[in-house]
């Protein structure tokens, strides 16, 4: 249950909905709704992958199947730098939280390059790909989080919104940039940073695909760090505060979209454009993330957050239990999703396509010939995994709030 204030607001430090009050530490209702919605918005797009469907396509049904699923690696990546803000207020204060950082960091570094690897491909074929994909990324940005939080909170702010809003002013100078620094020795170093795209390790090593660089999502973590605390803040004020900067955020889009400006490399709209004129507004670049699309994206999630604090009811409460443990729900779902998808292949045509074992189908050619699934089908799947994983999410939540053991951090 949410518990609300006399004046009818919700507390900063309050507990999630579904944890019956019991919990070994207050947590924030709507952080862990809006986490929850992210893991479950993040399936559709999982199971897309192994759909076939494309990334996006003319068609509505297609388009926005794939753009919903755009607010999940912003709102996971801020929250997680807003949940590193929250954590440094317990005992051991900076120290503590700059170990915790550092050292989860590079355990969700290792993390995707062997164990979800593996989930994405149900392949052992590390000698010629690996993938740098989001839980990487997140790894990386922990670790230099480490050494942030020793500035002040404003430092880090200015930080983090200075590279949100200004990584973009290379756009115009990318198709003379991307072939100097391929040809450079340092070109991989670009890459890693901010370009991402494929890197060979070695002559004959394996590739490495950097799907997320680390900028802009360093400067969205910092910038949810600082996000703290505007969650410490009286809630009258915190909600005005959200409220406004969600708002602005949205404007900002409209603005900065809507008269092609600044803020992503491609424009929108005219006689090039495959999309019809709305879709082509909202299609904003994700790989690396434009500063329209973490306008359009952050903007609403922040907005958010006064609002459901106080949230009560069924769909609340599931929510809540996937927010509480969301990257035990990550690493469950691959190969969950994975798994489902054999099933499906097996049951329409008697065998399992050798599509499904090669490695990420991001990386690969698209699905065979016929291969492709329908809509309903995708989100018929989509709902099956996420009913599968409550009670295992329920299970580890419960376990998280009863005991006290270092290494329930990690997961």
């Amino acid at each position: 249950m949410v518990r609300v204030n006399q004046s009818g607001d919700a507390a900063p430090a309050i507990t999630a909905a579904g944890d019956g009050g019991s919990g070994r530490r207050n947590r924030i209702a709507s952080l862990d709704i809006i986490r929850g919605a992210i893991m479950v918005l993040m399936a559709i797009d999982h199971v897309r992958v192994y759909s076939g469907q494309p990334a996006g396509g003319p068609s509505p049904g297609i388009f926005f199947t794939r753009w919903i699923t755009h607010f999940c690696a912003p709102g996971f990546i801020f929250l997680a730098g807003t949940g590193a803000f929250l954590r440094g207020r317990r005992p051991g204060g900076t120290g503590a939280l700059c170990r915790v950082l550092f050292t989860r960091g590079v355990w969700l570094i290792l993390l995707e390059l062997t164990l979800l690897r593996i989930g994405w491909t149900f392949n052992l074929d590390f000698r010629h790909y690996l993938l740098a994909g989001v839980i990487w990324v997140i790894g990386w940005c922990m670790v230099l989080m480490s050494a942030l939080v020793w500035l002040p909170t404003g430092a880090v702010a200015a930080i983090g919104l200075t590279l949100v809003a200004t990584h973009n002013l290379v756009d115009p100078y990318l198709p003379r940039l991307i072939p100097a620094l391929q040809q450079s020795p340092w070109g991989w170093l670009w890459q890693l940073l901010y370009f991402g795209g494929p890197i060979q390790l070695g002559g004959d090593g394996p590739q490495l695909f950097v799907l997320y660089s680390i900028v802009p999502w360093i400067g969205v973590m910092a910038a949810g760090y600082s996000f703290g605390r505007v969650m410490l803040m009286e809630p009258s004020r915190r909600r005005r505060f959200c409220l406004g900067l969600g708002a602005g955020a949205i404007a900002c889009f409209l603005i900065l979209r809507g008269l092609n400006l600044y803020g992503n490399p491609s424009p929108w709209g005219g006689p090039a454009s495959q999309y019809p004129p709305l879709l082509s507004f909202l299609n904003t670049n994700k790989y690396p993330a434009s500063l329209q699309f973490l306008l359009m994206t952050l903007g609403p999630i922040i907005a958010l957050i006064p609002l459901l604090e106080g949230a009560r009811g069924t769909v609340a409460r599931l929510l809540a239990t996937y927010g509480r443990v969301p990257f035990f729900f990550y690493l469950l779902h691959i190969p969950l999703i994975h798994a489902a998808a054999l099933l499906v292949s097996a049951a329409r045509t008697g065998s399992v396509d050798p599509w499904l074992f090669a490695n990420h189908p991001v990386m690969v050619p698209p699905a065979p010939e016929g291969y492709r699934w329908s809509l309903g089908l995708l989100y018929l799947v989509f709902l099956a995994v996420v009913a599968a994983l409550y009670l295992p999410c329920r299970w580890f939540a419960d376990l998280k709030r009863r005991r006290r053991d270092e290494w329930l951090d990690y997961l």
